[in-house]
């Protein structure tokens, strides 16, 4: 397991042009978040980022009862469910992986930190493409032979054991 780094670290922002900001995560630095807390009954908490240079930024408030003045009114029932929420994640396509596996061990580590753990953003769940993708280098499947309902010719491409697996 990757070891968590105690306390927030703020983002170092990279300019791409055009309004594209980005944290810098290389071998040396990665930032990092505080440790989620449950907000106490009654009250959020809430992360924000947008184009102007904030990045999941905390804020806390407390839920109203009414709407007092004007303005966006959002109405909770907690008393009827409709789903689960397992987790939250991303996809790790081809390019992904690839990209990942050009960065040093120590930039590797930081980048999966920063995801994954209690100082990052805590996913815990992945998406993998089944075979190419729009983020392959090519295009490929499984089991190009018609008809083989048992998958007698299924293999994982070369992307899926390097990359994936």
């Amino acid at each position: 397991t990757l070891p968590c780094l105690p306390g927030a670290r703020p983002c170092i922002p990279k300019d791409f042009g055009h309004g594209s900001l980005v944290c810098v995560c290389n071998a040396t630095y990665c930032d990092t978040l505080d440790p989620l807390v449950v907000p106490a009954p009654g009250s959020y908490v809430k992360y924000e980022s947008s184009k102007a240079g904030k990045r999941l930024e905390r804020s806390e408030g407390k839920f109203q009862s009414s709407l007092s003045t004007r303005g966006l009114l959002l109405t909770l029932n907690i008393s009827t469910l409709y789903q689960n929420v397992k987790g939250f994640g991303g996809s790790l396509s081809d390019a992904a992986a690839m990209n990942i596996l050009k960065l040093s061990q120590p930039a590797q580590d930081n980048l999966l930190r920063s995801y994954f753990s209690e100082s990052g953003i805590e996913y815990n769940l992945i998406r993998v493409p089944m075979a190419c993708s729009d983020f392959s280098v090519r295009p490929y499947s499984y089991d190009d032979v018609p008809n083989d309902h048992e998958l007698k010719h299924f293999r994982l491409a070369e992307e899926d054991v390097k990359m994936k697996v």
